[in-house]
């Protein structure tokens, strides 16, 4: 059965008739499952299932609650997700390209796929192409919720048939997939029927561009591209080849300036020096080369010079486009080699899990506006020269930065903002918003006690059933978050607890916990800082830099790294990066824990002693 396929679009679908779904890249797929087994297809036709053998495994575990609704068909994307909103589409060729039937399955183990489910086709046997899509959605909800899965995309979980949301709100959406650096929308009708083999107006897809800036550099005269390249330091280092999104006279334009142009030429390809500029979308790169690439515009604007494989490097992570990066090459730190441009694509790679922490806070940044070669200084007011872009509130005389989206951290980047700290609070928050414990160890060769404290914090809160989040502090301890549910503590409240809980440790082992704060008398005791857990106090946020030698990062962690093993020499900012590639984000489920965490009876018990 050949899908049904959505049309390109270059303007944003908003319209109240429509419903948005994430397009993932990967390989289209449509799953069967009747008397004679389970089947999974490609667009093309190709079995999938030799491939990707753990979709079938997964699914046979729960043959029984599936049973009623067979035969069953599923319309999906077959992916490997790299993060909620975005799948990578080299690592699933990667995959689809194995042979050793060895290496599949130590794939299916340890890196292993999902088919994204969004359309379901036919249930117990009823051919439902011919309903509205609204209708088939809600079919397909009510299938996963009776067979207990989970309607939420998550990246790690072993779920490996999961569900795709549709959304009623465009922007809401695409904002998600911008700060994800998803590759677009899919917009459907409501009341679109499934069209078997149809490229649909009725299914658009919109797709988050990259741009780069480059230069022509041959003309295929065989298939009719322009080759575009950039410089690499004073090099011609080509990037790919573009053919679409010229109009008539444009092309025209530019094989008479071809021929002006001309270096050499063979029986395939006319060799130009590098003279017209223009900008080039496109989605990724793929194997060293453009993918998609579309022509955008002539850009007369830009000397060939400029088109600079570092701007091209930028370009790739769908930085904001009108924002110019400042002294990219500027070195940061004396033992690192990490350049402001590091710095910024550091930032921009780890904006979806580090934004959720600072959203509506009064944000307090350290800047180093000449790295770690120069003096550091706080910073609280927003400055007068501010873009327009960056959002404030006022509070205690101060016009505090908020940091809410993606551009104001770029530009606080650009700032060389390396240190961001938060209050406990938002501002639309009453009382706390978590607790935290803040460990402080004497010294970095004390960083067991740290680690002792927090594995006997862990189980004090275990017994009192209460969920808690680790992280490092980034220089040389430990911090245990406590989300909280909003407007309904107080600080009162929290330093009744954080105070027992200081108070259990030191009697606990008086010889390696204090609460003294006077730094010459705790004697090379761990300080357990409940005091700092007040109003206006503030704490670094989870992913940010700290001013220090080995470029430290307050780090999310698991629960069980938090032993003698763990390392804070190794939590930097490029393996803080991997560790999300890797492992994911520790700190995924922080918010959904809010309206869970069983804090009251806590109190309550409290209270009464």
């Amino acid at each position: 059965m050949k899908p049904m396929l959505p049309s390109l679009t270059f303007e944003p679908p908003i319209h109240p008739k429509w419903l948005y779904e994430v397009k993932y890249d990967g390989f289209r797929a449509i799953l069967d499952w009747n008397s004679q087994g389970i089947s999974l297809t490609s667009r093309n036709g190709k079995p999938l299932l030799l491939q990707f053998p753990e979709i079938k495994e997964f699914l046979l575990k729960f043959e029984k609650q599936f049973k009623p609704y067979l035969p069953l068909q599923l319309d999906g994307e077959l992916v490997w997700l790299e993060n909620t909103y975005k799948a990578n589409f080299n690592a699933i060729q990667v995959r689809g390209r194995l042979k050793s039937e060895k290496k599949i399955a130590e794939h299916a183990s340890h890196s292993p796929c999902h088919l994204l489910v969004f359309d379901v086709l036919i249930i117990a046997g009823k051919p439902l192409h011919t309903i509205a899509f609204h209708r088939r959605k809600k079919e397909l909800i009510n299938l996963f919720s009776k067979i207990g899965f989970s309607l939420d995309i998550h990246l790690n979980n072993r779920q490996f048939v999961q569900h795709i949301q549709a959304y009623s709100n465009f922007n809401e959406l695409w904002e998600k997939v911008v700060l994800y650096d998803g590759e677009g929308i899919i917009a459907k009708q409501k009341n679109s029927l499934w069209e078997e083999g149809k490229r649909s107006l009725q299914w658009l897809k919109y797709k988050n561009w990259k741009y780069v800036s480059c230069f022509i550099s041959g003309y295929d005269k065989i298939n009719g591209y322009f080759y575009v390249a950039v410089y690499k330091k004073n090099t011609i280092h080509g990037i790919g080849q573009v053919l679409f999104g010229f109009k008539p006279e444009e092309k025209q334009a530019l094989h008479q300036t071809i021929k002006q142009n001309i270096l050499s030429e063979d029986r395939q390809i006319i060799f130009v020096k590098p003279a017209i500029c223009l900008e080039v979308k496109y989605i990724e790169i793929y194997e060293n080369q453009l993918r998609e690439p579309h022509f955008d515009r002539f850009r007369f604007d830009l000397e060939p010079e400029s088109c600079t494989y570092d701007h091209f490097i930028f370009s790739q992570k769908n930085l904001p486009q009108d924002m110019t990066i400042t002294h990219p090459d500027k070195p940061l730190w004396e033992n690192k080699d990490i350049l402001k441009a590091d710095y910024i694509l550091y930032l921009r790679e780890v904006a979806p899990y580090l934004l959720p922490f600072l959203k509506d806070r009064l944000l307090t940044v350290i800047r180093y506006p000449h790295g770690m070669f120069g003096e550091p200084f706080y910073q609280k007011n927003c400055p007068d020269y501010a873009p327009e872009f960056v959002q404030t509130h006022s509070a205690d005389g101060i016009d505090y930065i908020l940091c809410n989206n993606l551009k104001t951290l770029v530009w606080l980047g650009n700032q060389l903002a390396i240190e961001f700290h938060i209050p406990f609070q938002t501002i639309n928050s009453d009382g706390p918003s978590e607790i935290v414990f803040d460990l402080d160890p004497p010294t970095t060769d004390a960083f067991h006690l740290a680690i002792d404290a927090a594995l006997l914090i862990k189980e004090v809160l275990d017994r009192l059933n209460l969920i808690a989040y680790i992280k490092t502090s980034g220089n040389k301890g430990l911090q245990i978050y406590l989300p909280l549910p909003e407007n309904v503590y107080s600080y009162d409240d929290t330093r009744l607890f954080t105070s027992f809980i200081a108070e259990y440790l030191t009697s606990k082992d008086p010889n390696s916990f204090t609460i003294e704060r006077m730094k010459k008398n705790r004697k090379n005791k761990l300080y357990v800082d409940y005091v700092q857990h007040s109003e206006g106090k503030t704490i670094v946020a989870p992913y940010s830099l700290r001013g220090n030698v080995h470029a430290g990062v307050a780090t999310p962690l698991y629960w069980e790294e938090v032993d003698g093993k763990l390392e804070l020499g190794s939590l930097t900012m490029e393996n803080a990066l991997k560790r999300i590639r890797q492992h994911g984000d520790p700190f995924k489920n922080y918010f959904q824990t809010k309206l869970i965490q069983q804090f009251r009876p806590v109190l309550d018990f409290l209270k009464k002693g």
